[in-house]
């Protein structure tokens, strides 16, 4: 008797476990969101008042909207996965920031929810760790001519979009109007992230073809820069890897681009920069953060180096990770 019911005790242990797993695979891994508020005011550049944030699917930047102006919570759209968020400024500085996540869990929907940018101060998820400062942060879009960024001041209408599927999550973003030096075009940016790693794939397009649309990585302090080119010379890797983060800590930042796609690189005083060759074809590109506190991190430039060589590896035999 005590056997049969040791057997049975056995079985309802494993079906709980079954079942738990289960669950566990049914939670999300990416999620990517915009959340405004809009039942309050503008007075000048500043929005007053307003009782809630709104996550929505689609979001059309207020011809007010500056940085800090309080209307879009933490100041654009973010994603992330079960490993690391990100979030775009979405104002003239169109720098992408990264979150440091100490969880696997989805923690986005919390993130600025205080009317304050507490994300700043480490908690029990983590925090904002990445000081973009007037740098291009990680990954994002600029334009550089003449030895000058010129950044996203004067844009006739700004759209983003975000969307959640079972693999993977992006935020798009529309930017009509884009307006620098004698040229106007329209832009699109789409940033997706996919689960279990920890890259943003940075897929993007101009309507005409201009010089000076660059990528690259914010210069911080204790940093050092690597770079290395596949075998087939066909893709490459810019990176930093030091004590660069805000708390301060380990942090590896990298982008991985197509050869023939890049123009220069450039060592300027805030960043470095890739820029891209003249075209209005699709280009891609992945941008990527790497935190030592994140839950079994990567805690050493030597770790981070091989990271970049595994994924540069399977570049050079796939050409997409």
């Amino acid at each position: 008797m005590k056997a049969k019911i040791k057997i049975a005790t056995l079985f309802l242990l494993g079906f709980a476990v079954a079942n738990a797993q289960k669950s566990d695979d049914k939670k999300a891994k990416t999620y990517a969101e915009v959340s405004a508020k809009t039942d309050g005011k503008w007075e000048g550049r500043k929005y007053i008042g307003g009782t809630v944030f709104k996550n929505v699917d689609r979001l059309k930047l207020a011809p007010e909207h500056t940085d800090h102006s309080f209307d879009i919570r933490y100041e654009g759209p973010g994603w992330e996965n079960n490993r690391i968020g990100y979030r775009l400024y979405l104002d003239w500085r169109n720098a992408v920031d990264i979150f440091g996540k100490k969880t696997s869990e989805m923690i986005l929907p919390k993130v600025g929810q205080d009317n304050f940018d507490s994300y700043h101060e480490m908690s029990d998820w983590g925090a904002d760790i990445l000081k973009a400062g007037k740098g291009i942060g990680i990954g994002s879009i600029d334009r550089y001519l003449n030895k000058e960024k010129l950044h996203f001041r004067e844009v006739d209408s700004t759209i983003a979009t975000v969307s959640n599927k079972t693999d993977e999550s992006s935020v798009k973003v529309n930017y009509y109007g884009w307006k620098t030096a004698s040229d106007k075009i329209d832009f699109t940016s789409i940033l997706t992230i996919k689960p279990d790693d920890l890259y943003t794939k940075h897929t993007i397009q101009a309507s005409k073809e201009i010089k000076g649309i660059c990528t690259g990585i914010v210069k911080q302090k204790n940093a050092e820069l690597l770079k290395k080119e596949s075998k087939n010379k066909k893709w490459a890797y810019l990176a930093t890897y030091g004590e660069q983060s805000l708390v301060p800590d380990k942090l590896g930042m990298a982008i991985f681009y197509e050869v023939n796609t890049i123009e220069s690189i450039e060592d300027t005083e805030l960043d470095y920069l890739l820029v891209f060759k003249p075209t209005t074809k699709v280009t891609s590109f992945y941008l990527l953060g790497a935190w030592e506190q994140e839950v079994n991190g990567i805690k050493s430039q030597a770790d981070f180096v091989k990271y970049l060589d595994e994924k540069l590896e399977i570049l050079n035999k796939k050409g997409k990770i």
